[in-house]
């Protein structure tokens, strides 16, 4: 049962701690880190290797799904696109600042984010803390300080997609995530420009999810280093959008997930690259450089996990689809 709790569930240590640079993160190394062992790899160069061992789960036809699963979210730029999309409608025009009580925008948003494809939604204050010090292409991040509130959407994946995992149906469960997201955080951002309020869309770019959803009330960290939801585990992918919109902020909840991860270590078994850690307790420590210090987590080796990704030659989602909460036989 989760209840609602004063304060997030995760620890700091501010005197370690500070804003990760996005170029730390796994995806971005791979093209600066010339000590990492997944320098320079695609983690699908693999694939026609994959695909002529005739293995059951790795064909053609699904390679070809997994791409396509993605084409929404790898075309349609505008999705991250901070100004509108296209001309304003005319009619418009006629419409000044919508002025309304927070409580009833709260309910109007949280109920627009089920319509355009949430399956959960919560919202936060912006804590500037999870805003990336440096985007990807090396550019000071910084956030317009009247966007106050961050509008954080869960996307469940697909079950038996996950269930499939590491084959390349679990693939294309990921990658149909990833272009909800983009939908879902379009649509929501231009009703909220509709309005007259500012939206800054995001997937994994120029803010952490996790955290921000922690603060949001939507789940808690679990061993896998994914944000667990009670309702579909770590079966969800992450998207929010940042506006100068006045809402009520939720509160973080606790349902037990950091006692239950402490005797569970279904993750960590599944985890064919060991990346996940199998200590009882969570610690300060770091696994990897993709691992920003002074958070207190079972921190994963997200190196011997893309590793992993480039032998599979697609997304592996092994630690999902074992967690309890997935409630995936």
């Amino acid at each position: 049962m989760a209840k609602q709790v004063d304060k997030p569930t995760y620890e700091i240590d501010p005197a370690v701690h500070g804003r990760f640079d996005e170029r730390d993160t796994i995806f971005m190394r791979r093209f600066w880190d010339h000590a990492a062992s997944f320098y320079n790899i695609e983690y699908r160069d693999r694939a026609a290797e994959r695909i002529s061992s005739g293995e059951p789960g790795y064909s053609r036809v699904e390679f070809a799904r997994v791409l396509a699963s993605w084409t929404v979210h790898d075309c349609f730029g505008g999705a991250f696109s901070w100004s509108r999309l296209g001309e304003a409608d005319p009619s418009m025009m006629q419409f000044d600042r919508y002025e309304a009580d927070p409580e009833e925008m709260t309910q109007q948003v949280k109920q627009t984010a089920k319509l355009f494809g949430a399956s959960l939604v919560g919202i936060c204050e912006v804590n500037d803390e999870w805003v990336y010090s440096h985007n990807r292409s090396g550019d000071e991040v910084e956030i317009p300080s009247e966007c106050t509130h961050a509008i954080v959407m869960a996307i469940e994946m697909d079950k038996e997609g996950v269930a499939a995992s590491p084959e390349y149906a679990s693939a294309v469960a990921t990658g149909v995530g990833y272009s909800k997201m983009a939908f879902a955080i379009a649509s929501m951002s231009e009703f909220l420009r509709n309005l007259r309020y500012k939206a800054l869309p995001m997937g994994n770019d120029t803010a952490l999810s996790i955290p921000l959803a922690i603060d949001a009330g939507i789940g808690q960290l679990g061993r896998n280093g994914l944000l667990v939801t009670p309702e579909f585990g770590p079966r969800i992918r992450l998207c929010k959008v940042f506006t100068d919109m006045p809402l009520l902020a939720d509160k973080p909840i606790d349902f037990g997930l950091t006692t239950f991860c402490k005797t569970c270590d279904r993750c960590s078994t599944a985890c064919e690259a060991d990346a996940i850690s199998t200590e009882p307790d969570p610690t300060f420590e770091i696994a990897c450089p993709s691992n920003n210090p002074g958070i207190k987590r079972w921190a994963v080796d997200a190196d011997s996990c893309y590793n992993f990704w480039s032998e599979n030659s697609a997304a592996c989602s092994n630690c999902i689809a074992a967690c309890p909460f997935s409630k995936i036989d």
